[in-house]
């Protein structure tokens, strides 16, 4: 790693390779603001990072500017109320969990939830009631949570306050949000889904591409990352309310505790011009996105080896995941050939490399990734890039798995990694991407998760929660 490289430097030399994205943010560059005449701003920049002038609105009390981009959203979203994040989905979960929760309460929860949710969590001083999502053996991922989990956890848990889960996951694997909103509600509960990845169901699926999005389907609460799959810059999002079953002034206050009190007016501003982009051009934009989809899955059959996740129910189409396995090379390794095509992927776990679409993708992106894929796979054949595969198995590659859960350590000391066998985790180890916590604190630490970590370590990988030195926290 080139420490005496500069972030702008990075940037800019980045910039300069002119490379194909299919990673999050969705803009995907500056072409599609200006494609449709939002070039000004972007010459402008800088002159409009203002705070909170007279005229300019204000996040915690909008009456003007700000509440119409809100108006907006829930008229897009078809929903009571919607507010305008600058601290990500990440604070919207929070506020949501904190909102529908009472301190010291239970929330149920899906094992693979963000670690945002774990986070909320420590704030409300609230307890866990996981709920697992099947595996996917075929793939070695996680997929729903099933409807029949989720009846599970609320008639063995009848004082908990709500129930979270992500969907669709990182994956694009989309839970039955109707079944389980309808169980949900059916016990008195609320129901928030973490839509951080489908902010463009509600659009797509209109367009007849993929499944429909959370609002529809009976959510409470829907937190959405725009910036993901959509056209605003990274780190804006939006929490769509739809529910008399949360109280919307305490949620507006759990929302200004989590937010900064200087909302970057740039973040606000390129949520106001995807709103905009979406009245517009939303149509036209959605029917170009499911023809570039559909032209690459017809286009990647046709390539030896390289097999792609296309045969799940309830899938969002627009994650394009890639089975390496027939190709002989672990998903990590094709990523690396893919970059030096150009082409930059969002996920590596294992076998399986994920590529994120999004609304600024061109038809050129993806035939740039088919003929690199066709390289690649004539490359593989003729036995010039043979490896063995690296096979994980889902959580940032692994199932978390079902572990009983301790009570959380108050008392704490760092030990080595490698002698952490048999301690209870006091803050949580997770794999980044995707941000799902592999250990949580309360749970043990095994010898087999050590292992793993140790290998994720070794390949590089982000791990928080394991410092520079190899150390985890663990009670005394």
């Amino acid at each position: 790693m080139d420490r005496e490289k500069t972030t702008v430097q990075f940037l800019m030399e980045h910039a300069a390779k002119k490379p194909v994205s299919f990673h999050m943010p969705g803009h995907k560059g500056a072409q599609l603001y200006r494609r449709f005449g939002y070039g000004e701003f972007l010459d402008q920049f800088m002159d409009c990072d203002v705070t909170e002038i007279p005229g300019a609105d204000n996040l915690f009390q909008t009456e003007g500017i700000l509440k119409g981009t809100q108006e907006r959203y829930a008229r897009l979203y078809q929903t009571d109320h919607s507010y305008l994040l600058i601290n990500g989905t990440s604070c919207g979960i929070i506020a949501a969990i904190l909102a529908s929760v009472p301190e010291g309460g239970k929330l149920i929860m899906a094992r693979n939830c963000h670690k945002s949710v774990f986070n909320a969590l420590a704030l409300g001083k609230v307890s866990p009631v996981y709920l697992y999502p099947q595996l996917i053996e075929e793939y070695g991922i996680l997929g729903q949570v099933t409807p029949q989990e989720v009846e599970r956890a609320l008639l063995e848990n009848p004082q908990a306050g709500a129930v979270i889960l992500p969907s669709p996951n990182y994956y694009g694997v989309c839970s039955d949000i109707k079944a389980i909103a309808d169980l949900v509600h059916k016990h008195g509960k609320v129901l928030i889904v973490d839509q951080a990845h489908g902010a463009h169901l509600k659009l797509l699926s209109q367009a007849g591409e993929g499944p429909a999005c959370a609002e529809d389907l009976g959510a409470d609460i829907v937190i959405n990352s725009i910036h993901k799959t959509l056209a605003s810059f990274t780190q804006s999002a939006v929490l769509n309310l739809n529910s008399h079953r949360v109280d919307r002034y305490v949620l507006e206050d759990k929302l200004q505790a989590v937010q900064s009190t200087s909302p970057s007016y740039l973040l606000m501003a390129s949520l106001d011009i995807n709103a905009d982009l979406l009245e517009k051009k939303g149509s036209e934009l959605m029917a170009q996105w499911r023809e570039n989809l559909n032209a690459f899955y017809e286009g990647v059959k046709r390539i030896p080896n390289v097999r792609v996740m296309d045969n799940l129910e309830n899938f969002d189409r627009s994650k394009i995941n890639l089975d390496t396995t027939l190709l002989g090379i672990s998903a990590g390794r094709l990523e690396e050939l893919l970059m030096e095509r150009g082409v930059f992927a969002e996920l590596t776990t294992g076998n399986i490399l994920m590529l994120m679409t999004g609304i600024g993708n061109q038809r050129r992106d993806f035939d740039v990734l088919l003929h690199g894929l066709k390289e690649i796979s004539k490359l593989c054949e003729n036995g010039k890039r043979q490896e063995q595969a690296a096979v994980h198995t889902a959580g940032g590659g692994r199932s978390p798995g079902k572990k009983r859960i301790y009570d959380i350590p108050k008392d704490k000391r760092r030990v080595l990694l490698s002698d952490a066998a048999g301690c209870i985790c006091a803050s949580s180890i997770i794999p980044y991407p995707p941000g799902i916590p592999l250990i949580c604190p309360g749970e043990k630490i095994e010898a087999e998760d050590i292992d793993y970590i140790a290998g994720l370590r070794a390949a590089g990988e982000k791990v928080i929660g394991v410092n520079e030195e190899g150390e985890v926290t663990v009670g005394k």
